[in-house]
């Protein structure tokens, strides 16, 4: 590497590892995370968000006719 590019690379490396934000352990039993799971639904909402992403339409893929078409076969 050219000198220049590896300064330039030790000190953005330097600034990252400044950043870094580590996150605290969790500390409680098992059970207490079970218990915190099931009292805040998080695993039904996760379920339905799932599914029911899978029934939205895509932008992509829509079906009928658009607003321009429309007018094409209304006309002709």
């Amino acid at each position: 590497m050219d000198k220049r590019l590896l300064k330039r690379h030790k000190r953005q490396v330097a600034r990252a590892k400044e950043n870094v934000k580590v996150s605290e352990p969790d500390v409680r039993t098992p059970e207490q995370i079970q218990a915190a799971r099931e009292a805040s639904g998080a695993g039904e909402v996760v379920t339905k968000g799932l599914n029911s992403a899978k029934n939205m339409p895509t932008f992509r893929g829509r079906s009928g006719p658009t607003m321009g078409s429309a007018s094409k076969t209304d006309a002709g």
